[in-house]
């Protein structure tokens, strides 16, 4: 639901309860993925019962209200009223008959999801919307189910095998595993089988002995070796050759391994946490069966609703180190540190994105912004749509007469988001830069 437009919505009805608890029961729901002038409430949810009630400013009216929620586990947390003047007091009518409409016509923007009444209890704490104390973040039940796997896995001592598509963040997954177990006190060693060299696969994973297979050689213990009483994560575990894979069904089995050139065998104390973006067909029937704990990493299609969570949050990491972006993009006219400031059209456009590389792709497209965006808010980019990308090349500012704007401004109400594209301006900022050349910027406020 984009901001400044009615609209009509259809959505799901929900469940009817059948006695069921509310971590059983699902029912529509409006995230809040964009808010103009509320950006601390991105992530918050409201939850559509079957009662109508509204949503706006100040709701301590007598009339039944519904208020924006952060859910998290076991407790749906009450936020604080609505001060927003721009808000009405009857700002949005939630009801539900049958197929149920929805009317809205909003400075926020909405997503519509699916959430159940209450999220399961969870041991994690962290601040709403911000990254857990492993780095991950979102609001949403996958992030939620995510978090439960992998405390689950850090409390065993079995074999993990990470799976999930490219740029998702499994190695996060594996250190926050590795983190929470009783072997955190010993450093991870890491390493992505796709960088071993060919040829010295076996010396790297296993080590040598002192002097072989050339003399001067000194001795390496090699990954096993050096994970001894700890955690080895090795990444891309798909890409090494079938034959190495078989050399490591005695290691997960009891840890046994042999030095090159050695004739003892070695017993190293160590989990493997491996990581693929391949299918688990592709490994090596044997060596798969030797990982009885499996964590699936969802891409972002699998949680659209935590897209504003991470994209903010990855803002914030990209300002932590770049003083231009955060002088442009976080801090106010005072010059105070603020929430990421974002164009509702490319919030909406981030989170209808089909992503192919999920976060690294999100942080990818968060970089072109910078580059492109004129003013102090992310604007979208012509490479992020195809619409976009074949659109013609936005109007030079001086073309545009007076006349031509205070017409599209008095066809469409106001509405800017509408007027810029009308007029062929490559943004709203560029729009707002127009009603100030033209005199019109006063009357628009």
């Amino acid at each position: 639901m984009t901001p400044g437009n009615t609209v009509t919505v259809t959505l799901d009805g929900g469940e009817s309860d059948d006695g069921r608890s509310d971590l059983e029961v699902t029912c529509p729901a409006l995230l809040v993925a964009w808010a103009d002038k509320d950006a601390e409430r991105v992530g918050e949810v409201l939850l559509v019962e079957r009662q109508a009630a509204f949503f706006g400013r100040d709701s301590e009216a007598a009339e039944p209200h519904a208020l924006l929620i952060r859910q998290r586990p076991g407790v749906n947390e009450k936020t604080a009223l609505l001060r927003n003047p721009f808000l009405s007091r009857r700002h949005l009518e939630l009801k539900l008959v049958g197929d149920e409409g929805i009317s809205i016509t909003c400075l926020y923007q909405f997503l519509c999801v699916s959430r159940p009444r209450r999220l399961p209890l969870s041991s994690s704490a962290h601040d709403f919307g911000m990254p857990d104390a492993d780095g991950l973040v979102g609001e949403s039940p996958v992030a939620w189910e995510l978090r439960r796997q992998i405390a689950f896995a850090a409390e065993r001592a079995a074999h993990v095998l990470i799976t999930g598509p490219s740029g998702t963040g499994k190695e996060l997954v594996a250190v926050a595993i590795h983190r929470g177990s009783n072997r955190r006190a010993r450093e991870l060693i890491a390493r992505s089988a796709a960088t071993l060299p060919a040829g010295l696969i076996d010396a790297e994973l296993f080590g040598n002995i002192a002097n072989y297979p050339n003399v001067g050689m000194p001795e390496r213990p090699g990954l096993l070796g050096k994970a001894d009483g700890s955690t080895l994560f090795l990444d891309e575990l798909g890409e090494l050759p079938g034959e190495l894979q078989a050399h490591l069904l005695r290691v997960l089995d009891a840890g046994e391994y042999q030095r090159l050139g050695d004739a003892r065998p070695r017993v190293a104390d160590l989990r493997l946490v491996a990581a693929t973006n391949r299918a688990i067909g592709e490994l090596k029937l044997d060596l798969a069966a030797r990982f009885p704990l499996r964590i699936d990493v969802p891409g972002l299609a699998d949680r659209v609703e935590d897209i504003p969570l991470v994209a903010r949050h990855i803002l914030r990491r990209i300002a932590a180190s770049d003083a231009t972006v955060a002088r442009r993009f976080l801090h106010d006219a005072s010059g105070q540190l603020g929430p990421p400031r974002f164009s509702a059209e490319l919030m909406r456009a981030l989170v209808l994105h089909d992503y192919t590389t999920h976060v690294r792709e999100l942080e990818a497209l968060l970089w072109r912004s910078i580059q492109t965006s004129g003013g102090d808010v992310l604007e979208l980019t012509r490479e992020l749509t195809p619409e976009l990308r074949e659109a013609p090349e936005p109007r030079p500012l001086q073309s545009i007469t007076v006349e031509e704007v205070r017409a599209s401004l008095e066809r469409h109400a106001g509405v800017k988001d509408k007027v810029w594209r009308e007029l062929g301006l490559s943004s709203r900022h560029a729009l707002h830069r127009l009603l100030k050349k033209v005199g019109l910027e006063a009357e628009t406020d």
